[in-house]
C-alpha cells in the first residue's frame, strides 16, 4: 500500500473520532440542563423536605386594654352583687311586715275563743231575765243568775285555766289574800281568813287578783 493511501486512512480515522467526540459533547451538554431540572424537581418534591414556616404574629392586648377589661368585669360583678343585696333587703322588709301583721292579728284576735265562750253566758242571762219578767218570780231570776255564774266559772276553769281562790276558813296567805280588815280572836292559834269581800282569781297557777279579806289574828 502506498504511503498516500495510508495517510488518507489516518485522516479519515482522525475525522471520525473528532466527529464522535463532538457528538458526545453535544449530548452531554443537552443532558446537563435536564439533569439539573430533574434534581431541582426532586429536591422540591422530596417528602423529607419541610416547608418554610410561616411567621404567626399574635395580637397581644396592651396594658390599657387589659385594665379596661378587668374594670368591666369588676363592674359587672359589682352590679350583680348590688342586685342580690337589693333583693335580699326587699325580702327582709316583706318578712318584717308579715311578722308585724301576724303579731297584730294575734293580739287583735287573741281573745276570740274567750268571747265565743262568753256569748253562751249572755244567752242564758237573757233567757233568765225574760223568764223572770214574764212570771214575776224573783227567786227564779236569782236561780238563773246563780246557774249562769257557775257555768261561767266552770268554762273559764276548763278552757282558760282560771280558778277562784278559796279564802274563808283558810290560813292567811299574803301572796293570795289582801287583808282589808283585821280582828283579834283568842280562839285562834294562827291568822285565818274570816270573811271575803272580793273573790280572788288565779290564771294557770299565777295570782292575777288577790282576794280582799278580813282576817282573824290570835292575841
Amino acid at each position: 500500500m502506498s504511503k498516500k493511501n495510508t495517510n488518507n486512512m489516518d485522516q479519515k480515522n482522525h475525522d471520525s473520532q473528532a466527529a464522535e467526540q463532538e457528538t458526545v459533547a453535544q449530548d452531554t451538554a443537552q443532558a446537563a440542563p435536564e439533569t439539573e431540572a430533574t434534581t431541582a424537581t426532586a429536591t422540591n418534591t422530596s417528602p423529607n423536605t419541610e416547608p418554610a414556616e410561616e411567621q404567626v404574629v399574635e395580637d397581644v392586648p396592651s396594658p390599657e386594654e387589659i385594665l379596661k377589661a378587668k374594670v368591666a368585669e369588676l363592674e359587672k360583678a359589682n352590679a350583680e352583687l348590688k342586685d342580690q343585696m337589693l333583693r335580699r333587703q326587699a325580702e327582709l322588709e316583706n318578712y318584717k311586715k308579715r311578722l308585724i301583721r301576724d303579731k297584730e292579728d294575734a293580739i287583735q284576735f287573741s281573745n276570740e275563743r274567750l268571747i265565743k265562750d262568753m256569748l253562751g253566758f249572755f244567752d242564758n242571762m237573757e233567757r233568765a231575765i225574760a223568764a223572770a219578767k214574764s212570771s214575776g218570780d224573783v227567786d227564779a231570776l236569782i236561780k238563773g243568775f246563780e246557774m249562769t255564774q257557775d257555768q261561767i266559772l266552770s268554762t273559764l276553769d276548763k278552757n282558760w285555766g282560771l280558778k277562784a281562790i278559796q279564802s274563808v276558813g283558810q290560813e292567811f296567805d299574803p301572796s293570795r289574800h289582801e287583808a282589808c280588815m283585821m280582828t283579834v280572836d283568842e280562839s285562834l292559834d294562827k291568822e285565818v281568813v274570816l270573811e271575803e269581800f272580793q273573790k280572788g282569781y288565779m290564771l294557770h297557777g299565777r295570782v292575777i287578783r288577790p282576794a280582799k279579806v278580813k282576817i282573824g289574828k290570835p292575841e
